[in-house]
């Protein structure tokens, strides 16, 4: 069973992790024979947090829990309090696993957290719109990789702006292989377009 470490702060935005956490965690379109997946909630502490949406979520685990190995996933949702230090630690476990090989999946505010820590000045990236990461991250020297699309996968590295969480998702689902590429695609066009045919088309999928 793969482990998919989704990590929680204050302000978190409830909406970014919503579409991948929603379909990992109740395997509904999970092709058979699909790895099982762990879905963990981290946090620096086990103090509940108050997310964006004034959700309380208390985390499942702390730091030192988080397994560093390459089957592991990290995902980094947007909030308003990455720039507070504590905050660095999963930074640093995020380095770690992507050493690994492990997948580290970062949206909006958390893009700008792994490069001011140098985390993608040596890989393809995306964040919140050209000039975005320089302007709140002076040490940033990625500029020659970043790429102006909603959200980019380099290796196990995968990057999106504020309002990419839908691709974000499909994305990532790729990576963990979980769908048939099929069933991927019709989730993705009936949730982009919310055409009544996408949705006949991805229930076909399942029935393949």
């Amino acid at each position: 069973m793969r482990t998919v470490y989704v990590y929680v702060l204050d302000t978190l935005a409830d909406w970014e992790p919503g579409y991948v956490t929603a379909e990992l965690h109740s395997s509904r379109f999970f092709k058979k024979g699909a790895e099982r997946i762990s879905l963990k909630t981290v946090s620096c502490s086990k103090g509940p947090i108050t997310t964006m949406g004034g959700l309380k979520v208390v985390p499942d685990c702390q730091l030192d829990e988080l397994v560093i190995e390459k089957t592991s996933v990290l995902l980094l949702p947007g909030a308003d309090t990455w720039s507070d230090t504590k905050h660095g630690a999963i930074i640093e476990k995020a380095r770690e696993l992507l050493a690994v090989g492990a997948t580290v999946c970062a949206i909006c505010g958390a893009t700008a957290a792994l490069a001011d820590a140098g985390l993608l000045d040596a890989r393809k990236h995306t964040s919140n719109g050209p000039g975005f990461l320089e302007m709140v991250c002076p040490s940033y020297k990625g500029q020659a990789l970043y790429v102006d699309q909603a959200s980019v996968v380099d290796g196990n590295l995968v990057t999106a702006g504020p309002t990419a969480s839908l691709l974000w998702a499909k994305q990532i689902i790729e990576l963990l292989g979980v769908f048939e590429e099929s069933t991927l695609e019709a989730w993705y066009a009936y949730f982009s377009t919310g055409e009544p045919q996408q949705f006949f088309a991805l229930m076909q999928t399942l029935q393949c």
